[in-house]
């Protein structure tokens, strides 16, 4: 129940920051310099921009990497991902009486490991070493 009750608030969360990404640069002056963020709004655009794009190479290298694999690679790869997820949010984010947090620059860590491994997976499979043992977490 706790488990579904996080993914359920990630989601919102996740949906609330892509909200804010797209509006924080109407309403935030020195965003375009993520070198010297002015404030701790223009600090997060910047944050969430890098996160959005790492999340976007995540989404590749997972679906490059999927399109090597047999239905039951597959699996194993889904199971891998998701226990990976749910261990990013862990890390990554809490609830408390205040609200739900997610330290963006954890998150953008992680999910950089996160690309990185998939990666390693997907040279291993073209050079046609594809080992079932390294698709979980």
């Amino acid at each position: 129940m706790t488990m579904n009750f996080l993914k359920g608030s990630v989601r919102k969360t996740s949906i609330a920051i892509l909200t804010a990404a797209c509006m924080l640069p109407m309403l935030s002056w020195g965003a375009d310099n993520c070198d010297h963020p002015i404030n701790d709004f223009d600090g997060l655009y910047c944050l969430t921009k890098v996160y959005l794009e790492t999340d976007k190479e995540l989404n590749t290298s997972y679906n490059k990497l999927s399109r090597l694999l047999n239905s039951s690679q597959k699996a194993m790869l889904k199971r891998g991902q998701l226990a990976w997820m749910s261990e990013r949010n862990d890390r990554c984010s809490y609830k408390d009486y205040d609200g739900f947090f997610v330290n963006m620059d954890c998150a953008t860590r992680k999910t950089a490991t996160r690309v990185n491994f998939l990666n390693e997976r997907v040279r291993e499979c073209d050079a046609g070493s594809c080992r079932d043992s390294r698709l979980g977490l």
